[in-house]
């Protein structure tokens, strides 16, 4: 305990509301036993406000999650220091919506303004408003479909255990009439051939495509299949799989089942992991650059202009997803050893700037809140999403699985994809075959 029970103090504020602006630049002590509540309430009479607003705050941009004399005590410092509190409004728990039943696991999802996107390991990509209704489905994928994304409210590509992405055309939603139940069916505009393994992960950016597969490669495709080389699926010499093989055969007769859809090959391959390729991502701010993480336990930065790895990343787990967060320089990357981890990637000295630890299975999912440049999501194999600020090392909340199934045990409600969008929420969805939206509440 420190010396003295109250320790000098001085509140500011970044918020742009005028209304949240009016404490004036003084110090003033409070007792070192306040957390975030008792100094939430100091700041709401000093602004005189009608109605009641919760704070979180900082210091030094830290989120202070103890007592004023933890705080002192962790950081070694005398109650006599001035403290400077920035104070925010806070985040508080996310609302649970709704719960949309699938056919199967989801393994990922995306979405375009108020539409979600899942793709599932009955091997169909379906589009949902958000009532719960499927308003198209691709059907294509001969296995599980693990990544979805959208190009455009008419183009979509997925990649699944065929070891094929495809293109998808659809009808803009405003001019699709879906009366009474039917389902428009999209349609495959080409196969995309390139990968031997299973493909697990997409990313988009303007005309280009990023795909990651177990074949521990990265292949570079075009949105626009007229810029991609033409394969022909007959020609045994594009498989590197023995003729009489199983495979081989079963492969001949999906191309014929799918002889009048175009196929296409890469544009580049992208070759430098020892390892599966578990998450792919274009850079925000510069789409030569891509970054992308593995079972090998490193994260390679590449130039997509030479199709060369320029940096990596060592580290002494499997990671399986990966995050940019732009506006802060830091990638956020989810590993098999529950936590995870931010690193900025213009350093080439310090590989791990922190380390956020909550999970007790898989990080497998990171999105980020697309309000707040400090903010993200991760889904895990512990049936949970966590909602994280990179200011703390602990998670805000933790969003559980709703309507559980009655049977399903903690190892049967993994959850596999989050995408956390302004307009309809935080979308989860994983083992428990259902999409679950939850509301962030600010």
């Amino acid at each position: 305990m420190s010396d003295t029970s109250q320790v000098k103090i001085k509140f500011f504020t970044r918020e742009q509301d005028e209304n949240l602006q009016q404490i004036q630049d003084a110090p003033l002590y409070a007792p070192v036993t306040l957390k975030r509540y008792g100094l939430s309430e100091i700041v709401n009479h000093l602004l005189k406000l009608d109605k009641r607003v919760p704070f979180d705050f900082l210091i030094d941009g830290e989120l202070l999650t103890s007592t004023l004399d933890d705080y002192l005590v962790t950081n070694g410092l005398s109650s006599e220091v001035l403290l400077n509190l920035e104070y925010k409004r806070a985040v508080l728990p996310p609302s649970y919506l709704n719960s949309f039943n699938n056919d199967d696991w989801i393994s990922s999802l995306d979405h375009y303004d108020t539409t979600i996107i899942s793709g599932s390991y009955d091997g169909i990509v379906r589009t949902w408003d958000l009532s719960g209704q499927v308003k198209k489905q691709y059907s294509g994928h001969s296995a599980p479909v693990r990544c979805v994304k959208y190009i455009s409210d008419t183009r979509l590509v997925s990649g699944g255990n065929d070891r094929t992405l495809r293109l998808w055309k659809t009808k803009s939603d405003s001019n699709t009439n879906n009366e009474g139940d039917e389902i428009e069916e999209g349609k495959t505009l080409a196969i995309l051939e390139g990968h031997k393994a299973p493909v697990v992960s997409c990313a988009v950016d303007n005309n280009r495509i990023l795909s990651a597969a177990y074949d521990n490669t990265i292949c570079v495709w075009s949105t626009n299949y007229k810029e991609m080389s033409l394969i022909d699926p007959m020609d045994e010499s594009t498989n590197n799989t023995n003729v009489g093989s199983t495979a081989a055969k079963k492969r001949r007769k999906l191309a014929l089942k799918d002889g009048s859809i175009r196929r296409r090959s890469p544009l580049a391959i992208l070759e430098s992991h020892s390892s599966p390729v578990e998450d792919v991502i274009f850079d925000h701010n510069d789409t030569t650059v891509a970054y992308s993480v593995s079972q090998d336990h490193t994260i390679k930065t590449w130039d997509l202009v030479t199709n060369r790895c320029v940096d990596t990343k060592s580290t002494s787990y499997s990671l399986l997803s990966i995050l940019q967060l732009p506006q802060i320089n830091l990638l956020a990357c989810g590993s098999s050893a529950r936590h995870i981890t931010l690193h900025d990637p213009r350093t080439t000295t310090k590989v791990t700037n922190a380390q956020l630890i909550g999970h007790k299975n898989f990080v497998v999912s990171l999105s980020d809140c697309p309000t707040n440049q400090y903010m993200f999501a991760s889904g895990s194999h512990d049936g949970t999403v966590k909602l994280w600020d990179v200011r703390s090392n602990k998670p805000l909340y933790t969003i559980t699985r709703e309507q559980d199934s009655v049977g399903l045990s903690s190892d049967d409600k993994k959850v596999f994809s989050c995408d956390w969008t302004e307009k309809i929420g935080i979308v989860s969805g994983g083992q428990d075959k259902k999409i679950q939206i939850n509301k962030e509440n600010f």
